[in-house]
């Protein structure tokens, strides 16, 4: 298939993907939506493990049509000297490399920065390895899991009486994607420079997730506090309102407060006088009592009836969404948050638009994730100028 014209803020920007799996992929799909041109290359045997990770239908895997979605997909042997040459000319065309393979495994077959930065010195080069360029196990496999913990997002998660948390989805792999699609566009931003001579982006996994809980450092620098869990509260900074409530109906709402209004609200709904409960004279379980009391106000009530009642006394609330509510929510609908595209295996699908949105250039969704080297012909004809006879014998040989 034929890509259309790409379309978005990013149109004319070339990306080979050299990654496999979540992370740095992620990456080249954020940059994929908003109109990237995006190559991802994989073996000609296995291909990419994500083709065959997660929930199927029929023998067709979901995850793979969603992660690879807007990207153009190619076969290429990098273990062998010819396909290494091929890799190279890639890296030439490209504008960008995204890449999550092994250090050493990358250095052997000639894909490490330094050896493409050689051959095209404005090259923006994102690495993503589990421990970081440079340190005693840059080598090491990297997994999202283990950067979750190593991050302390999963020590301040959950409930003080029950063991660390780590999210329903994989944390730390998306936010990496996403930190290495921001870290790619600001990079890109000096290539006008006349001294310009590319980037080299070294992400390690734990080290989005902690650039987020950043608070943590300061607070134990200065104050000596470890944060624990606190279940639905904040582990350092606590409102006097922050929690997940069930309702009558057993669905569950989630009500906070920011602000000392959006507090006296919540106060006047459930009849409290709000100097017991607020400032210096305060009861010094105040956020426990409100709490409780809370609790049981929602507990007698359907989850209708509590959000209708809590807006119009503006408190701020929320029932606790499932994909069934997401699917069917208006927000959604008015955001146009969920859209449907034509798969060639599945028919008409629905998924996630194209976040961020932009008004002048909007991104698109083109395609679902394509089949295992669909856009050889197109790809090695069409950008590498590749004759036929050429990609013939690279394919007789195994190497595509």
């Amino acid at each position: 298939m034929a890509p259309p014209a790409f379309a978005g803020v990013l149109r004319g920007l070339r990306v080979v993907e050299f990654a496999h799996v979540l992370s740095a992929p992620m990456s080249g799909t954020l940059l994929a939506d908003l109109g990237a041109d995006v190559i991802h290359v994989e073996s000609p045997t296995i291909g990419d493990s994500s083709r065959t990770i997660g929930p199927d239908k029929d023998g067709t895997h979901l995850w793979w049509k969603v992660m690879a979605r807007n990207k153009r997909a190619i076969t290429l042997d990098l273990r062998c000297d010819e396909g290494q040459a091929v890799a190279h000319e890639l890296a030439q065309w490209a504008e960008v490399v995204i890449t999550n393979l092994r250090v050493r495994t990358l250095e052997k077959w000639s894909m490490d920065w330094h050896t493409l930065h050689e051959l095209n010195p404005s090259l923006v080069y994102l690495s993503v390895t589990g421990d970081g360029l440079g340190t005693s196990d840059e080598n090491s496999p990297g997994f999202g899991k283990v950067g979750e913990a190593r991050s302390g997002v999963v020590s301040v998660t959950g409930y003080p009486d029950g063991p660390p948390v780590h999210t329903g989805f994989s944390h730390a792999d998306t936010v990496t994607g996403l930190m290495g699609a921001f870290a790619i566009c600001a990079a890109l931003h000096r290539r006008d420079e006349p001294d310009y001579q590319g980037e080299l982006i070294d992400l390690a996994l734990f080290e989005p997730l902690f650039r987020l809980v950043d608070w943590q450092v300061i607070v134990y620098d200065q104050l000596g506090v470890v944060p624990k869990r606190a279940g639905n509260q904040l582990a350092v900074a606590p409102g006097l309102v922050i929690n997940t409530y069930p309702t009558k109906d057993g669905d569950w709402i989630t009500v906070t407060s920011g602000t000392p209004r959006s507090v006296r609200n919540v106060l006047l709904m459930l009849g409290l006088d709000a100097e017991e409960y607020m400032g210096p004279n305060a009861h010094p379980h105040a956020r426990q009592a409100i709490d409780a009391h809370l609790g049981a106000w929602i507990a007698e009530r359907g989850t209708a009836e509590a959000l209708t009642h809590m807006r119009g006394l503006e408190v701020v609330a929320e029932k606790v969404y499932d994909m069934s509510d997401i699917m069917t929510s208006r927000l959604y609908r008015e955001r146009e948050d969920i859209i449907r595209v034509d798969d060639a295996d599945l028919g008409s699908v629905r998924m996630a638009g194209v976040i961020p949105k932009f008004r002048q250039s909007p991104g698109r969704v083109w395609r679902t994730g394509p089949g295992h080297g669909q856009d050889n012909d197109e790809v090695y004809t069409e950008v590498l100028g590749m004759t036929p006879e050429r990609l013939a014998g690279l394919r007789s040989a195994g190497v595509v």
